[in-house]
């Protein structure tokens, strides 16, 4: 059966990236091996390990000056290890809530140093991003954090914040390459792969060299970046198949004719969804102000409980997945992340209008 698949993450991955790796499961590259039983010492990984960074750094604009990582533990993991290599004693940092990810990252920060919330859209039920004379920055923090997209509010910034010198780490787990960006803004970012980039199972960091030389050496070594830098994300075994994945996506991407075609796409997509919220006169409600609506994740609400859960007992019915809301929020979202299709969107609100006609 023909199935749209919105989930939010494991999420839909190319048709093209699924198809090679099924045909070079059993043997790769005439090994006689799958990947998935390779040494990640073999010559074979350590090719994709260096490919899938030259790649990714190439697509993001990137040059020597950063280093690619692909660690493990997901965004989570990030939450705590950036303040354990940059929260030193007697600094702060700043963190911008937009969202619930951004709200773990700064609970999960306050457990090793000081923070402070320099910007907060909470009260307003996390509906925007703050607007730029909300920020108030500390003079020099150790850093400046934000979630550049939340999934769950489905709240995305359009505008990054003015840190001036100081240095800004984003979370960009759920809108990495699907937009161009100008990445020599950030000192680190971080993306768990399973949205835009891969299979879950590895974390994609990317950090100016000289910013990982601030870490202390009496953290220990597998939380520290230098040590994955060091080592060249093979310090201890990677999650070789999910790097390989990575891998076939990033060839997909520049195949598809990079960041600038699917930053279009990605609008066009998100704009179509948005259009037929907005035009359905109040049966559905996007959640996100027009300003700060996520081009990824589409959130939305119907008048009652009764009427969403009608909605998406239909909706799977018909072939569209993972498209309820997360647990904590309810309501509706429909994540259009890069491989998602435009056919897959027209599908979507087709079924809405017909929806709402019946139900309206």
């Amino acid at each position: 059966p023909m199935v749209y698949n919105f989930n939010a993450g494991p999420a839909i991955l190319p048709p093209a990236v699924l198809a090679e790796a099924q045909a070079e499961l059993r043997d790769y590259r005439g090994t006689g091996m799958s990947i998935l039983e390779l040494s990640h010492r073999s010559a074979e990984y350590e090719a994709i390990n260096a490919e899938a960074q030259s790649r990714l750094k190439s697509l993001l604009g990137l040059g020597d000056e950063y280093r690619v990582l692909f660690l493990q533990g997901g965004a989570s993991l990030q939450f705590a290890m950036i303040p354990l290599n940059f929260l030193h004693p007697g600094a702060v940092a700043d963190y911008l809530l937009t969202g619930a990810w951004s709200e773990k990252a700064l609970a999960e920060s306050a457990t090793v140093g000081e923070v402070r919330i320099a910007a907060s859209t909470r009260a307003g039920g996390y509906r925007e991003v703050p607007r730029r004379a909300e920020v108030a920055l500390a003079d020099a923090p150790a850093y400046v954090h934000l979630t550049s997209n939340e999934t769950i509010h489905g709240v995305q910034w359009h505008e990054w914040p003015d840190c001036g010198e100081r240095p800004l780490i984003a979370d960009m787990s759920s809108d990495i390459l699907s937009r161009p960006i100008d990445a020599r803004r950030f000192a680190l970012l971080y993306a768990g792969a399973q949205k835009n980039l891969g299979p879950a199972g590895a974390t994609i960091v990317v950090a100016r060299a000289d910013f990982l030389d601030r870490a202390p050496d009496t953290i220990p070594a597998i939380l520290r970046y230098a040590t994955h830098a060091k080592a060249d994300s093979l310090y201890n075994t990677p999650p070789s198949f999910a790097v390989y994945l990575i891998l076939l996506t990033l060839r997909w991407i520049e195949a598809e004719g990079g960041i600038e075609a699917l930053g279009e796409r990605n609008s066009h997509k998100a704009a179509t969804l948005y259009n037929a919220i907005d035009a359905s006169t109040g049966f559905y409600r996007g959640h996100a102000t027009p300003q700060s609506r996520s081009l990824m994740n589409v959130t939305f609400r119907l008048a009652n409980d009764a009427d969403e859960k009608r909605f998406l007992a239909e909706a799977t019915a018909a072939g569209f997945v993972g498209l309820a809301g997360h647990r904590s929020v309810g309501g509706i979202r429909a994540s259009l992340y890069n491989a998602m299709t435009i056919e897959g969107v027209n599908a979507l609100t087709g079924f809405m209008g017909d929806f709402a006609r019946r139900r309206g």
